[in-house]
């Protein structure tokens, strides 16, 4: 069940936490991070590109109180809303790295699903 994983945090902590890299994830298209971290942003970020997708004056501002910039939040509701239109959920993957040679902890990396950073695509023309 989403959200009942602790992480090893207090809750003011972790939820300025995953806020951060909701945020992140959204603006660059993907995070590495551990496992169960990723399957904690997953169910985050999906619920924000839904938001994204009602695009009414309610949604943008429950989307605003959670994401902590502007400019994502407009780039989820013109960028994400558009690409996932119809598409009905599932917009994260997870791809699991390794271990962690610090640690010992399961990484992995949490992708948007046909998503192009739009520099990588002006680097593909150049080509």
């Amino acid at each position: 069940m989403p959200g009942t994983r602790k992480l090893g945090r207090t809750t003011d902590q972790r939820k300025a936490m995953l806020r951060g890299m909701v945020t992140l994830l959204l603006e660059n298209g993907q995070v590495v991070t551990t496992v169960t971290r990723a399957k904690e942003l997953r169910s985050i970020a999906d619920k924000m590109i839904t938001l994204g997708k009602e695009n009414t004056l309610a949604s943008r501002r429950a989307a605003l109180a959670y994401i902590t910039k502007e400019s994502v939040v407009t780039k989820v509701f013109t960028e994400y809303a558009s690409l996932y239109a119809d598409r009905k959920g599932g917009y994260t993957q997870i791809f699991k790295l390794g271990a962690r040679r610090g640690d010992g902890a399961e990484t992995a990396v949490i992708k948007m699903v046909d998503y192009v950073k739009p520099e990588d695509d002006k680097k593909d023309k150049k080509d």
